[in-house]
């Protein structure tokens, strides 16, 4: 699954062969910088003004200064979805770092920021959607601000393959036996007709479908508590599930070989899928 032919870098749009940074470029080197993966629905964006929102926090917390407004990324995103045709399901994978400079810690004076952006056809998920994945768990060895978006994730990569090489779709990451988030993604528990999730602190990254799934629950009169759960409570939980801008709402029927409740997604898992669908339009 290759990116589209044209790609945005520094407010300017070229052919993705063309891109090219010094060896010295400080997200390559020290991971120095951050990013956003948009969904795209039948060639519209879903949760642009929340990703560019979350996006400008993470700049702001890493003091990365760019240019661009955040209504002129927005125009920027959007004429890339022009420029390569986009009408299909898909996904813009944008990202910022401190600049191209000598490697060294400190931050280089009067570097400017590299910024890109590519688009890649990102089919829905289906079966899964309708089946349900397997989880494992795992230790959250994160940094303590996972709050913001970096590119220093190789915690999330390790615990990934974990999962993967277990025949799981997820890893769900535990500090001191307090469930977070997992490793690309934030996770719900359901017990007695209320949802259960991590406060939005500093320990868990503010999933942009995580607030939808916040606003949906509102709109149907189902309790959504903010709060911690513990490894405990996973397996007299209800349901489980999972939100991310490719999984959307992921029923978990899995975890650890363990089934939750009956192994297929749940009611409230599924009322939340409708509305997701409803609310971006597919």
């Amino acid at each position: 699954m290759s990116a589209h032919t044209i790609i945005m870098t520094q407010g300017k749009f070229m052919h993705r062969d063309s891109l090219t940074f010094p060896f010295e470029e400080r997200g390559l080197q020290f991971g120095d910088g951050v990013y956003e993966v948009i969904r795209i629905y039948k060639g519209r964006y879903y949760l642009l003004e929340e990703h560019i929102d979350r996006l400008y926090k993470s700049l702001q917390a890493t003091q990365i200064t760019i240019s661009q407004s955040k209504a002129d990324l927005s125009y920027l995103l959007e004429e890339l979805l022009l420029r390569n045709k986009i009408i299909n399901d898909a996904h813009v994978y944008l990202q910022i770092t401190r600049g191209s400079a000598e490697r060294v810690h400190l931050y280089p004076e009067d570097t400017k920021p590299n910024i890109y952006a590519y688009v890649k056809n990102t089919p829905r998920p289906l079966k899964n959607l309708t089946n349900g994945v397997a989880a494992i768990t795992y230790p959250d060895e994160r940094w303590k601000n996972c709050y913001i978006k970096s590119l220093n994730l190789l915690p999330n990569i390790l615990a990934k393959q974990n999962a993967f090489e277990q025949g799981a779709h997820e890893a769900i990451l535990h500090k001191d036996n307090v469930v977070t988030e997992c490793s690309t993604s934030n996770v719900f528990l359901v017990k007695n007709n209320a949802i259960y999730t991590h406060p939005a602190n500093n320990s868990i990254l503010h999933g942009c479908v995580r607030s939808a799934v916040k606003k949906f629950a509102a709109n149907l009169d189902i309790p959504f508590n903010e709060t911690i759960f513990k490894l405990d409570d996973i397996s007299s939980a209800d349901e489980m599930f999972l939100t991310n801008s490719i999984d959307e709402i992921m029923p978990i029927v899995k975890i650890d070989h363990n089934i939750v409740n009956t192994g297929h997604p749940g009611s409230i898992t599924k009322q939340l899928q409708i509305a997701y669908q409803m609310d971006a339009k597919i």
